[in-house]
């Protein structure tokens, strides 16, 4: 097909292996506008996904089982073909397969487009003070596994577009609108602007209809089992060490809790968010 460009790795030097060079360093990518998939599973969704793909590298013996979906590609794919090995030498730890792409990240949509195009009820995530990259991975598989609509990533919180964060979505990032919350990145075909706070964020959608809700473990508020997620809705959650900041906080309608025994007083982000989202899922009748 002539929408792949197929290259040996004999040199590490190679212009075009740029990013694969610089994977510890994610400030680079974010500045290109580029984020890494890592993993059989994952460069496997993002081929099948309607990101748009720069290249891929992995050891030959893939490349038959990765071509139908090469090949399915619209545009121009650079496929580098290396060992394991050579792989890891590159980027400079190990790899578990040694299947690496690179793709871009998607132009910035907006809270009104997503507004407009979510049905009803609708249903969205916040994250606040979240800067572990494996933990906001987990979180946004949950949220496609349990029908969120969009996630708001606040301006305290890690890039979801983060190699780890990638990885541990298993792909799902790959089906979930995201609003990155304070970010200024910009595709070439917008000029770059100043975004809202979460925060602002919040009061907006509150403004819209949308009740902002808490995920707070504060003695003083609800439990899950008490409140109510029928309406259109915004789940905000926090970090395990610092949990929500004040001024998030504020913005929301109410604070939620999960009840929890033996002086536990937090979970997991991902696993806070499955619980409340099963909640959700349960009260609206969805099996």
């Amino acid at each position: 097909m002539n929408n792949l460009r197929f290259q040996k790795i004999t040199s590490f030097d190679a212009p075009e292996l740029a990013p694969y060079r610089s994977m510890r360093r994610s400030a680079e990518h974010d500045v290109l506008g580029i984020f890494v998939a890592e993993g059989e599973k994952v460069v496997r969704r993002l081929l099948a996904s309607q990101f748009t793909v720069v290249s891929i590298v992995l050891p030959e013996k893939w490349l038959a089982a990765f071509r139908p979906l090469l090949e399915a590609r619209p545009e121009t794919i650079t496929v580098f073909l290396a060992e394991k090995e050579w792989l890891e030498s590159l980027v400079g730890f190990s790899l578990f397969q040694g299947i690496l792409a690179i793709g871009k990240i998607p132009p910035p949509v907006s809270l009104a487009e997503i507004l407009a195009n979510s049905p009803r009820p609708q249903l969205f995530v916040a994250i606040d003070t979240l800067a572990n990259a494996e933990n906001l991975g987990a979180l946004m598989r949950n949220c496609v596994a349990f029908g969120v609509h969009a996630l708001l990533v606040g301006e305290t919180s890690s890039s979801p577009f983060l190699r780890r964060a990638v990885r541990n979505s298993m792909g799902a990032i790959f089906q979930l609108p995201i609003i990155e919350v304070g970010s200024s990145r910009c595709d070439c075909r917008t000029a770059q602007r100043a975004v809202p706070t979460l925060a602002q964020t919040l009061r907006d959608l509150r403004a819209r209809g949308v009740r902002c809700i808490a995920a707070h473990p504060r003695t003083d508020c609800k439990t899950l089992s008490q409140a109510d997620f029928s309406g259109d809705c915004c789940i905000v959650f926090g970090s395990e060490g610092h949990g929500i900041s004040a001024s998030v906080l504020e913005a929301c309608d109410e604070a939620v809790a999960i009840p929890m025994l033996n002086e536990v007083d937090s979970l997991n982000v991902g696993a806070a968010a499955a619980v409340f989202l099963y909640e959700v899922n349960r009260q609206r009748g969805k099996s």
